[in-house]
């Protein structure tokens, strides 16, 4: 057989093992692990209204914790499971900023006020610019900031009674955080 053929044999078996590789590669990554290009960097500069009164105006000078940033929408479904979570948290001292993102503003009030409401303050981001500028994937995130409004840690997914516990808690102690 001659060299030319070989490689040309060899092509397909080559192109299929690299493409294994990379196969492998995914299945054995985590997706919840998201990279964040905002950790350790301070809130990006914004100006949104509140939620609650859209002539009330929120900017980055109002997202110095210790705090948790959540981003949330009544149109998430994962954002309804760990609603109760964020409500237990903020019954127990945990300071809570929601931004709701690329929602109606009347459906999320009337949730917030049949479901509880764990906010401090409701940034309504109906554009989903600054959740853009957070680098946000969907709903919901969330985001610890510390005193200085510096992003210090990016959760991706439902907050958890067991991931608040185990992950969030020791790194909301780590900021400055008190609570119970």
């Amino acid at each position: 057989m001659s060299r030319t053929r070989l490689l040309l044999f060899s092509l397909p078996l080559l192109a299929f093992l690299v493409m294994g590789y990379f196969f492998l590669r995914a299945l054995n990554s985590d997706p919840s692990l998201l990279p964040s290009t905002r950790i350790d960097q301070r809130v990006p500069a914004f100006t949104l209204p509140s939620l609650m009164d859209a002539r009330a105006m929120i900017s980055e000078q109002d997202v110095k914790g210790p705090l948790l940033l959540n981003v949330w929408a009544t149109w998430c479904p994962s954002c309804k499971v760990e609603h109760p979570v964020l409500n237990e948290l903020s019954k127990n001292g945990i300071r809570i900023v929601g931004l709701n993102y690329k929602d109606v503003r009347e459906a999320a009030i009337k949730y917030l006020e049949f479901n509880g409401n764990p906010y401090q303050e409701n940034i309504y981001d109906e554009a989903g610019d600054l959740g853009l500028d957070l680098g946000v994937y969907g709903a919901p995130e969330t985001f610890l900031i510390d005193a200085e409004g510096v992003i210090r840690y990016r959760h991706v997914g439902v907050v958890t009674p067991e991931n608040w516990r185990e992950l969030l808690w020791p790194k909301w102690q780590e900021m400055g955080g008190k609570g119970p």
